[in-house]
């Protein structure tokens, strides 16, 4: 769709432009210099619709068209001011064309200028042209979502650091025996695990599944190294 709306624009612009161009050279005639800035107005005119076609057709992409300031200043300008000397130089002898003409033999131009004078028509155009490229668009606008921080829901961790168990806990509730220190000659001391305290005494206290109440001091069966 992209590619026929744009191709389709383009033969559009083109025929009207070859119609100013026609109407340039066959009705405005005359050597007056009305007649020959209306031509180079015509020229002109072709040349940004030529451009406006292809900014219509493939730059807008659905934002608004503005101009840019940096391909005004360093595009446009220099070729308005080389093909305006042209044009100034082109048309009938009035004051000032004689200036332009004193100017550019002073600078030595005079025959550069001369030869362009032939094709001071097509220059107009490239003018008309270029200043229709100094059109841009930004794109469509884009909404963002904005979040109210102050509405959020702020969620509970599920498990808090105070209701983890101690490492004196897990110590306690551990399978494996406790390793109590060495006793007489070299031997380890194994203490027999005790089960978690129910009723809220401190650890290490309380009864073994048996019955037997706990003792930390205990010393289990003894295993030689």
């Amino acid at each position: 769709m992209y590619g026929l709306t744009r191709g389709v624009l383009t033969g559009i612009a083109a025929g009207v432009a070859g119609f100013l161009i026609y109407i340039a050279s066959a009705w405005v005639d005359g050597g007056s210099t009305g007649a020959f800035w209306a031509r180079m107005g015509l020229f002109v005119a072709a040349g940004f619709i030529m451009a406006l076609s292809q900014l219509l057709g493939g730059w807008t992409k659905g934002g608004f068209p503005k101009i840019s300031p940096n391909v005004f200043l360093f595009g446009f300008v220099p070729v308005l001011i080389a093909a305006g000397w042209v044009m100034l130089f082109s048309q009938p002898p009035n004051t000032i064309q004689q200036h332009i003409s004193t100017w550019s033999e002073n600078i030595g131009i005079r025959d550069v200028v001369q030869n362009l004078r032939e094709y001071v028509g097509i220059l107009a155009f490239g003018l008309g042209l270029v200043f229709g490229y100094t059109f841009d668009t930004s794109g469509p606008r884009r909404t963002t979502a904005v979040v109210d921080r102050d509405r959020e829901v702020v969620r509970e961790p599920v498990g808090r650091p105070e209701d983890e168990p101690t490492l004196r806990d897990r110590r306690d509730t551990t399978d494996a025996p406790r390793v109590a220190g060495r006793g007489f000659l070299g031997r380890r001391r194994n203490v027999e695990p005790t089960t978690p305290v129910s009723d809220g005494t401190a650890a290490g206290e309380g009864t073994y599944a048996d019955g037997r109440p706990v003792d930390e001091t205990t010393v289990g069966p003894t295993t030689r190294r």
